[in-house]
């Protein structure tokens, strides 16, 4: 009798273990279903494809009021590859390797390179040559080019670049912008750079489209989060905001809009006070980036990847901090804080 009560409480031991494990187990699945679930490694991997993003946003505001032979293309190659070291050892410990995310990361790095290489060459020879022959302000061709480099970084904060009119500009070029007028040598010279850059992009963006579409789904425009409540009010401030379902524990899991906008509606959903339990289906470690004053410190439990200089603007630097996810509420209230810029969320 003795021996069968041992041998009971040993097998109702071992069920308790196993129920406990299964429980455990539940636990730690996300929540997030699984069509809308990211690999934790891609809040790394996407940085070198949002520098692409970062580095046309600095020309943009640099050629407003500069010209582009002055602009350092090739600071920001050398930014580009060592962002991308940075990433590449961070998600290599603990996470699968993308080799997807990767390929893509070669492509854009290697086009990238060619181009500012090619652009820094040309506007260093023949670009500075034609801006000494200018007696005035900037022509309408240099403004028409500023104009353009902002539109398309507006653009592909939202969409991918190779979904960017280009023949549009190129259009207006020759149909909206006068022919004649002062500094005609700086006008047609940059005529000409003009008309090569938006000719070659267009072409290179159709055949880059016409692959991407065959080689991969078209990318989701939500992510999916996780947070612990939901406050009053919320669709007067985020109306793309949509709720997915309430779990029993007062969660609420939720689609927000992806890449720039969910810069707005995470620091929104932060500035209430809600926490984050899941985005993307993780709950581990999120990269977030933010431009600050070159003096800027760190706090003590800050987790900094890398710092770049803002090559443009010497008084900038921009930081990349890694933070889990359940402490991206207080994060982004101190990067919102006076004083600093929230730059980018990599939402997986």
């Amino acid at each position: 009798m003795v021996a069968w009560k041992s041998i009971r409480i040993v097998v109702l031991g071992l069920a308790f273990m196993l129920v406990g494990g299964a429980a455990a187990t539940l636990r730690n699945e996300p929540v997030t279903p699984k069509e809308h679930q990211r690999g934790t490694e891609q809040t790394f991997l996407t940085f070198p494809e949002w520098y692409l993003v970062h580095s046309p946003a600095e020309y943009a505001a640099f050629v407003a009021q500069h010209q582009p032979d002055e602009f350092p293309f090739w600071g920001h190659i050398g930014q580009f590859w060592s962002s991308y070291n940075s990433v590449h050892q961070a998600s290599k410990t603990g996470y699968p390797f993308n080799f997807g995310y990767h390929v893509m990361i070669m492509v854009i790095g290697g086009s990238t390179t060619v181009e500012y290489a090619l652009r820094s060459t040309y506007e260093t020879l023949i670009g500075r040559l034609s801006g000494l022959t200018r007696a005035h302000d900037l022509t309408a061709e240099d403004q028409l080019g500023a104009i353009v480099a902002q539109e398309y970084v507006d653009f592909i904060r939202v969409l991918p670049w190779y979904e960017f009119d280009f023949v549009k500009p190129l259009k207006t070029l020759w149909s909206g912008v006068d022919y004649n007028g002062s500094d005609l040598i700086r006008k047609w010279e940059r005529r000409y750079a003009l008309t090569t850059e938006y000719g070659i992009k267009a072409i290179y963006a159709w055949l880059i489209k016409q692959a991407t579409g065959a080689a991969y789904d078209p990318a989701l425009l939500v992510t999916a989060i996780l947070i612990d409540r939901l406050p009053d009010g919320l669709e007067k401030e985020l109306p793309d905001f949509k709720v997915l379902r309430h779990q029993p524990n007062g969660f609420v899991l939720a689609l927000v809009p992806r890449y720039e906008a969910f810069k707005v509606y995470a620091s929104t959903l932060a500035r209430q006070g809600v926490q984050f339990r899941e985005i993307a289906g993780n709950s581990g470690v999120i990269l977030v980036s933010a431009l600050v004053p070159r003096e800027w410190q760190a706090g003590a439990n800050d987790k900094i990847l890398f710092v770049q200089p803002v090559i443009t603007r010497p008084a900038e630097k921009r930081v990349a901090l890694v933070t889990e996810v359940a402490q991206l509420t207080e994060l982004l209230t101190r990067l919102n804080a006076p004083g600093s810029k929230l730059e980018h969320i990599y939402d997986y």
